[in-house]
């Protein structure tokens, strides 16, 4: 028997599952952090929440278009993040917006927290599943295109001895020790750089493929 295909847009227990996962994550940055996750995740959660309420209105979108450029993402994602570990971009956000983002929470969240919501993430997608929808979304636009930020923090003063372009070992205003802070400030440096900058673009292409792709196949869902 042939299976009829889910037509259907995402309940409000969905909804609000979504958007109570936008809040945690926000609010658990912001203990752990600061206030820059609450920036980036709850503006990129909002994005999201908005493209996949429009792209899943009438169902989920189909696996073979929203599965390779999330799959892409991803993967280009992981090779940006291998830049920020290795020139320090916990430590330099650290440096810059005076919180503590230690290594340690660095590699907690996006080298093993990361790859096991990517995985389940796409399982959720093939098998049609609307809440794994809401979280491709916000990697689209915040992991995904949202990397741009890269570009802008080289221009920013640090909060931590702008004026200082040794690496420091300091402890920050919430009492978090953070090991290697590098300043990265152009003004000091000469240098136009910030951790993860040389790789930022490659996880923007496929997020913002991704968030074209699935508003082209659901605006040719609803004009069909």
């Amino acid at each position: 028997m042939e299976s009829i295909p889910d037509t259907s847009a995402p309940c409000a227990a969905e909804i609000v599952v979504a958007s109570a996962s936008v809040l945690a994550a926000c609010a658990e940055g912001w203990m752990l952090v600061g206030w820059p996750p609450v920036v980036i995740v709850g503006g990129s959660g909002a994005i999201g929440l908005l493209l996949w309420l429009r792209t899943y209105r009438h169902g989920p979108v189909s696996p073979a278009v929203i599965l390779p450029p999330f799959l892409l993402t991803v993967a280009m994602l992981e090779v940006h993040m291998a830049e920020e570990y290795l020139a320090g971009f916990a430590p330099a956000m650290s440096r810059l917006f005076d919180i503590g983002w230690t290594e340690r929470g660095f590699l907690l969240v996006f080298a093993f927290a990361g790859p096991a919501i990517y995985a389940l993430t796409a399982l959720g997608l093939f098998r049609g599943v609307r809440l794994a929808g809401f979280v491709a979304a916000f990697i689209f636009v915040g992991p995904g295109a949202a990397e741009f930020t890269h570009f802008l923090f080289p221009l920013l003063t640090p909060a931590i001895d702008p004026d200082l372009s040794a690496t420091i070992t300091r402890q920050v205003a919430d009492g978090t020790l953070v090991a290697d802070m590098g300043n990265h400030w152009i003004g000091v440096t000469g240098r136009y750089y910030f951790p993860g900058l040389y790789t930022a673009v490659m996880p923007m292409v496929p997020g913002i493929w991704g968030v074209v792709s699935t508003l082209r196949a659901k605006r040719r869902a609803s004009s069909g």
